[in-house]
């Protein structure tokens, strides 16, 4: 073998190691790649097939306000939550039952501005007096019973003078499931409490919850002096420290918590047509920096309460602030509304 030969032979070598090891870590990223793919891929199916569908979520079109094309809102969302305290409501409310047997005891818009960086969440008291179209004045909450969820939506569309474009139905139990799903949810309780659905004692402070006590904690209203108002303060709480624990790199992370997740979760709540697997998903990536800390919850602000003139006891609507959160809806500019307004 001549010299040339022999001093080529280390260099060959030393190519085919290099070449060998770019080969591995090449396979090894499209190992990863395809894993990821059947693991994205598997959850948008557990969440598509799971879920319940709501036939008619919305009202005819010629009703609501128009989606901007462009402007600072053109790139926003806005989703309604509704949360009900029992499963056959949960069930009526998504599959079209009879109207006057629906009702919901949660309602929040949530808003995700056009820039992602944060998630607002807007309680709206169910006994707040406001107009149902066709209906006249009445608790807002009656709206489900006069028309089911199209109606609330227009309700909604109406006081605010924004679209919707999503609405979402979840049961109660579902607290439960994303509670033990996740191992367990810490929360800072404001205010200590014996609930009275079940025999749980809730003390003032930070405490993990599990699935159980997390239950009794969102529904419990009558240990509280002012009722809902508190109930829907603990809600809001709750959520933020789901949001917490969800969004941390830990559990995003890990594929098995976040397949537990979906598939314990997705049989509990209730989505309109368009809101699907691959809609959640896109909006999963464009809130990838989004945070707990990012989450910004507060309840639609009132004149207190009040009696109608029929002898209901009703939430006072302010029309000064729903007039000014609709303008901040307008122009994307509800955070700016919720720091002047020392809400959140």
């Amino acid at each position: 073998m001549s010299n040339d030969a022999e001093q080529a032979q280390p260099a060959r070598r030393r190519r085919n190691k290099r070449r060998n090891v770019l080969l591995v870590v090449l396979g090894l990223f499209l190992v990863a790649a395809l894993a990821s793919v059947v693991f994205v891929g598997n959850l948008a199916r557990s969440f598509d097939t799971k879920t319940q569908k709501i036939p008619m979520a919305f009202p005819n079109e010629t009703l609501r306000p128009v989606k901007p094309s462009e402007g600072p809102a053109a790139d926003a969302m806005n989703v309604l939550i509704l949360g009900s305290d029992s499963r056959g409501d949960s069930l009526d409310l998504a599959e079209g039952g009879d109207p006057s047997n629906q009702r919901s005891d949660t309602m929040m818009w949530m808003h995700i501005p056009a820039d992602r960086k944060n998630i607002f969440l807007m309680s709206v008291m169910r006994d707040t007096w406001a107009d149902i179209p066709g209906h006249g004045q009445a608790k807002i909450n009656a709206a489900m019973a006069f028309g089911g969820v199209p109606l609330v939506v227009q309700t909604l569309e109406g006081m605010f003078k924004n679209r919707i474009d999503h609405v979402a139905i979840v049961d109660f139990e579902g607290f439960k499931a994303i509670t033990d799903a996740l191992g367990g949810v810490e929360v800072d309780v404001p205010l200590p409490f014996t609930s009275t659905h079940g025999d749980y004692t809730f003390a003032a402070g930070p405490q993990k919850l599990n699935g159980d006590q997390a239950l009794a904690f969102v529904r419990e209203r009558y240990a509280f002096s002012d009722g809902d108002f508190q109930r829907v303060k603990d809600q809001q709480i709750f959520l933020k420290a789901v949001l917490n624990t969800v969004l941390a790199p830990a559990t995003l992370a890990n594929p098995v918590t976040v397949t537990a997740l979906v598939d314990k979760v997705s049989p509990y709540i209730s989505v309109d047509s368009g809101l699907d697997a691959a809609v959640v998903g896109n909006l999963a990536v464009s809130l990838k920096s989004v945070r707990g800390g990012d989450v910004i919850s507060f309840t639609l602000p009132s004149l207190g309460t009040g009696t109608s003139t029929d002898g209901q006891s009703i939430v006072l609507r302010d029309d000064d602030a729903i007039a000014a959160i609709a303008q901040a809806l307008t122009d994307d500019s509800l955070g700016s509304y919720v720091k002047g307004a020392g809400l959140g």
